[in-house]
C-alpha cells in the first residue's frame, strides 16, 4: 500500500466519521423537537402552570418571610467568615 492509498483511505476514513458523528446530532435534535412538540401538546412542560397562575392587580402581594432558608445562608456566611479568619491567622 502506497502512501497515497493510505492519506486516501485515511481522509475516506475521516470524512465517514464526521458524517456519522453529524448525522446522529441531526437525528438527536429531531427527536428534542418531537419530545418538546408531544411534552407540549400533553402540557407537561414547566412553562404552561406557571403562565395559569398570575396574580390579580388588585391583591397586594408581600415580601417573603424569613425561612430556614436565610438562617441557612447566614449558618453558611458565618462558616466561610470564621474558615477565612482561620486561615488569615495561621498565614
Amino acid at each position: 500500500m502506497t502512501i497515497q492509498e493510505m492519506l486516501g483511505q485515511s481522509g475516506l476514513l475521516t470524512l465517514l466519521g464526521m458524517g456519522v458523528v453529524f448525522s446522529f446530532l441531526i437525528i438527536m435534535i429531531i427527536c428534542m423537537y418531537i419530545l418538546h412538540g408531544i411534552l407540549h401538546a400533553l402540557k407537561l412542560d414547566k412553562d404552561a402552570p406557571a403562565a395559569k397562575t398570575v396574580a390579580s392587580p388588585s391583591t397586594p402581594t408581600s415580601a417573603p418571610a424569613a425561612g430556614p432558608a436565610s438562617t441557612n445562608d447566614q449558618a453558611v456566611i458565618a462558616a466561610i467568615a470564621a474558615a477565612v479568619h482561620d486561615k488569615e491567622l495561621n498565614s
